[in-house]
């Protein structure tokens, strides 16, 4: 039995670090919001897991188990606005990943819940570390087999730098070219990696020296399918992540050039939009 928590299916999912906001209107939703806010803050249950909808949008209708992706991430409330007609405007943020084992759907209460496990993420030093084990280390090296773990581990984090500095400047060009691409509809070109006052580029600049932070935004920023997202959502390795996004984004900026079109208003490809 893994651990019950409310389900809030989403045509995309969320990230962990990543503000999502919604505008909370059906009945089955609100009445989440009003079991959120019974929680005390301190108790740490005022969440609820978003999960991307691998097809229709109805879930309840069809066996949901089936209707939706298997790894979630939680949004955290972090503000809740009580509106006139009785809904709710909240601001969230992306915690923690799960699976979910089951989908539980009941009348009371309304919203769908599910039973989810926990993931954990892998820290890219000690997943490479741990690839050494049963290498025998080379005459010369001090400490034996302790500084032989200790050389992997500098290798690690010097790869993990270079592959963060790859992703990063792929992600300024991509960023860049779908900027001037939306621009081409009207008005003049803009260099989003010039724009430093922009949010776009405050989060980047917070993000860069942080490697899962900045796999995150990526992810969560940049224009790809459900299924890519997905993938990497279900990456629990920043390492791979971050090398899955760097073949994603030389693919998105060969598409790009080739095809000279942005698939979607260049607004959505800076927030996150959604309704339920």
């Amino acid at each position: 039995m893994g651990e019950l928590i409310p389900l809030f299916p989403l045509g995309t999912p969320l990230f962990p670090g990543v503000v999502l906001p919604l505008q909370i209107f059906e009945p089955r939703y609100r009445r989440l919001m009003h079991d959120l806010q019974a929680h005390p803050e301190e108790g740490d249950r005022r969440f609820f897991g978003v999960v991307a909808i691998r097809q229709g949008w109805e879930v309840e209708k069809i066996a949901p188990a089936a209707a939706l992706y298997d790894i979630g991430c939680t949004a955290r409330l972090q503000r809740v606005v009580a509106q006139p007609d009785g809904g709710f405007g909240i601001v969230t943020v992306g915690g923690d990943r799960f699976r979910i084992l089951d989908v539980v759907v009941g009348e009371d209460p309304p919203y769908l819940q599910a039973e989810v496990e926990w993931l954990a993420e892998e820290e890219a030093a000690e997943e490479a570390a741990g690839d050494a084990e049963g290498i025998q280390p080379p005459a010369g090296v001090p400490g034996g087999t302790e500084g032989l773990d200790e050389i992997v581990a500098s290798v690690a984090r010097g790869s993990m730098d270079v592959l963060v500095r790859g992703v990063r400047g792929l992600f300024t060009r991509y960023v860049t070219e779908v900027a001037n691409l939306g621009a081409g509809r009207g008005g003049d070109p803009v260099d989003v990696a010039a724009a430093g006052e922009s949010a776009e580029a405050a989060v980047l600049l917070r993000a860069a020296d942080d490697p899962a932070a900045l796999s995150w935004l990526v992810a969560s920023v940049s224009l790809l399918t459900t299924e890519d997202r997905q993938s990497l959502l279900a990456e629990s390795a920043t390492r791979r992540r971050l090398a899955m996004e760097s073949r994603l984004l030389r693919r998105e900026l060969t598409l790009l050039q080739e095809l000279g079109a942005v698939p979607v208003p260049l607004h959505e490809f800076a927030t996150p939009m959604t309704v339920n």
